[in-house]
């Protein structure tokens, strides 16, 4: 099928194209951290820390020799810790089993762990010239406001059919440009909830805008209300003035990350109770619950929480990795050599805060 817009798409796109850091070049390695930050995170808040990360691992073998806690910690802040896991233990296998080349293909590139049919069709289109399709947020609106398409977006048949739509619309050449045209086209002209009609280079083209649904597009279920849930936590402090922290276990939520050690609030418990039985289970230690000395609201994706932070004292117990990954006493000042959520983040912004107060 030939693609009725793609000359007037490119031709806008060599106007208005952004100067990104991970534009103009086709090193496989930059593109795929590229692609695996701007997962689900918006370009601005992207831009640093694909320079900071660059920095320090500049090469996927770099990457792929650091220690995961270091990765972790460079990028803390930047959410979805998951990609983060997926992304070191991807470039050990690019550099175990292909000899720290990346396939070139979108088949062989979705073999490697995290890169999905998206992220495998971005990096083979941009570093490698691939006739390779990519549906993400931002084209499946472009996408289903030229269809005028009435069918939900988020149900899989339809999923079906825009990537097919996504294969039969790609340009003989040029397919790298063309993919990144159609991502900036949904993030800068065909937004959400005010789409820019009027500079849309493809609107001759927009079967939504020629009848006026385009407000309408793409169509999906209502979302459920996001539950909310109490969530404890303890600063267990021990008489030299030290901290207990925790690491949460691989494969799980914040996988790998550094926490206040506690848990989520069961129905009929007190927080104090919580926070007794998630240290006895986690960490099988006893400690006295003092004041409340933070709460912090945070969002993830799919609900939402209200963090407890408690004073504690340390009565007894030998800490063991019962239910966390590691564990460790530290000095309050020594905090920053770990990686932290942002809701722990929080609370210890809170905690320098009021030492700052004092000094």
């Amino acid at each position: 099928m030939t693609n009725p817009f793609a000359p007037e798409l490119l031709a806008w796109y060599e106007q208005v194209a952004a100067e990104l850091p991970w534009r103009g070049s086709d090193d496989a390695y930059r593109v795929w951290l590229s692609e695996i930050m701007l997962q689900q995170t918006q370009v601005e808040t992207v831009k640093p820390y694909y320079a900071r990360f660059l920095a320090a691992y500049p090469t996927v073998e770099a990457l792929a020799a650091a220690p995961l806690d270091d990765v972790l910690k460079q990028w803390e802040g930047l959410g979805y810790y998951s990609r983060a896991r997926y992304l070191h233990r991807a470039a050990q296998v690019v550099v175990s089993d292909y000899g720290g080349r990346f396939p070139a293909t979108a088949d062989e590139l979705q073999k490697l762990p995290g890169i999905g049919r998206y992220t495998a069709g971005a990096v083979a289109s941009i570093a490698f010239g691939a006739r390779a399709p990519v549906l993400d947020g931002n084209v499946i609106r472009v996408f289903s406001r030229l269809l005028d398409l009435p069918d939900d977006v988020t149900l899989p048949a339809t999923r079906t059919k825009l990537w097919q739509t996504a294969e039969d619309w790609l340009p003989e050449t040029r397919v790298g440009d063309y993919n990144q045209s159609l991502m900036d086209l949904g993030r800068l002209i065909c937004k959400p909830r005010a789409p820019l009609c009027g500079g849309c280079p493809v609107r001759a083209h927009c079967l939504a805008f020629q009848r006026g649904t385009q407000h309408q597009r793409p169509v999906k279920t209502p979302r459920a209300e996001t539950p909310h849930y109490d969530v404890t936590a303890g600063l267990i402090w021990n008489e030299r003035g030290q901290l207990l922290i925790a690491q949460r276990p691989l494969d799980g939520l914040l996988g790998g990350l550094w926490e206040f050690p506690g848990g989520k609030q069961e129905p009929g418990e007190t927080r104090t109770e919580c926070l007794k039985r998630e240290l006895r289970e986690e960490l099988a230690i006893e400690v006295s619950v003092g004041d409340l000395y933070a709460r912090v609201r945070h969002a993830f994706t799919h609900f939402k929480i209200t963090l407890h932070a408690y004073t504690c004292r340390y009565v007894s117990g030998e800490p063991q990795a019962l239910g966390v990954r590691a564990w460790a006493w530290v000095m309050p000042d020594a905090l920053d050599a770990y990686s932290f959520g942002k809701a722990d983040r929080q609370v210890i912004a809170e905690m320098r805060a009021r030492r700052a107060m004092l000094l």
